[in-house]
């Protein structure tokens, strides 16, 4: 198989695992197997670990200028302790379905924070894109839903969008990282400074996870969550970056919602509603506008 080829599938895998993620975490947060921040410190704690293993066995040499400290705890702050931890708490509270058409908005906002800190001009297709995914945003947080089982969808959806705006501040902040330093040598320094942030905010959950409740099926879903949908993801997902470019990874995050969309729909009860169908249609747009386009403009 071509090295393009297993690229695409490892960016197709790589949304399905975080499609999947949002039902799982749900499931598993519904169920009362876990909360929130506790399942949280599982997740990164184990990433953390399989990426040390993986690092043991490869006996790869890496020397962290001390200049980037302070920048590889910035990521660790915005992409693991800030993005992770209100990505589980926001999901928790709103739908799989919000949750994912929300996260589709990362890349307008990219694209807005970059021109802000790179002092580039915002032309009439950036600000169109703007608009029409605050729009979509608007829509979901503003409506009203009777199927699946939320507790708090504004609340949810706010944390949502806050985490998508730390992730697209980790995201300008980790690509010098990644220009000096091998990608999985970067991921495996922030998800290990991310451990010793959030593991205070996350222990006492952590200590009540009741591990006697795990069946066959439920640590299953537990491990797609961990393995899949974090540490596999995470790999895939640098591994369909540095074959194909980060332009082309980031056109696979349109597949996400329809994915998730699916599995919500299946799993959770949640229906795909006419305001979440507009909502995605505002949004789809504004990422296309802010991105695709002004890319020639």
């Amino acid at each position: 198989m071509q090295t393009k080829t297993k690229a695409h599938l490892a960016l197709l895998a790589t949304n399905i695992f975080f499609a999947i993620n949002f039902t799982a975490v749900k499931y598993l947060i519904n169920q009362g197997l876990a909360k929130p921040f506790g399942l949280n410190l599982i997740r990164v704690a184990v990433t953390a670990a399989l990426l040390w293993l993986i690092f043991l066995f490869k006996q790869q040499r890496t020397i962290i200028h001390k200049k980037d400290m302070a920048r590889f705890f910035l990521c660790a702050l915005s992409g693991i302790a800030i993005n992770q931890l209100l990505f589980i708490k926001g999901l928790s509270l709103t739908y799989s379905i919000h949750a994912s058409l929300l996260m589709l908005t990362t890349p307008i906002l990219i694209t807005f924070i970059a021109s802000w800190f790179l002092k580039e001009r915002l032309n009439s297709y950036k600000i169109s894109g703007l608009i029409l995914g605050i729009t979509g945003a608007a829509i979901l947080i503003a409506a009203r839903d009777v199927t699946g089982n939320p507790t708090d969808v504004f609340w949810g959806d706010i944390l949502v969008i806050i985490n998508a705006v730390s992730y697209t501040i980790y995201f300008i902040l980790v690509k010098p990282l990644m220009r000096e330093y091998n990608p999985s040598t970067v991921i495996r320094m922030i998800f290990s400074i991310g451990f010793f942030i959030i593991l205070p905010f996350c222990w006492k959950e952590f200590s009540e996870v009741p591990w006697h409740s795990y069946n066959l099926m439920n640590s299953f879903i537990l491990g797609l969550v961990v393995f899949g949908g974090t540490f596999c993801a995470y790999l895939l997902n640098v591994y369909g970056i540095k074959i194909l470019g980060a332009s082309t990874a980031g056109t696979y995050i349109y597949s996400q919602p329809f994915f998730a969309a699916a599995i919500a729909m299946i799993f959770l009860g949640e229906q795909l509603s006419i305001y979440k169908i507009i909502a995605a249609l505002f949004i789809f747009t504004g990422v296309y506008l802010a991105t695709k386009i002004t890319a020639h403009a």
